[in-house]
């Protein structure tokens, strides 16, 4: 066992410059955890959507809609 100021003294209170770092460095982690999980939701539903067939467009028909009839004055 070697004799280190550890062992005697306690360990010095951390500063407010280590606690934003800790803080920061926490927060960084919990952005980029989310974000891949985004990614990989993403990437999942394109695979998905790519991998339907493609549905296609109804035809319009030639029919024109008719509006309220006016009466005419005779």
């Amino acid at each position: 066992m070697t004799a280190t100021k550890d062992r005697f003294f306690k360990p010095a209170k951390s500063t407010a410059e280590t606690k934003l770092a800790q803080t920061d460095a926490n927060a960084r982690d919990i952005i980029d955890a989310e974000a891949a999980i985004r990614e990989t939701k993403t990437e999942r539903l394109r695979a998905l959507r790519l991998a339907q067939p493609v549905a296609e467009t109804p035809k319009k028909t030639g029919r024109v809609k008719s509006g309220p009839v006016k009466a005419s004055k005779t």
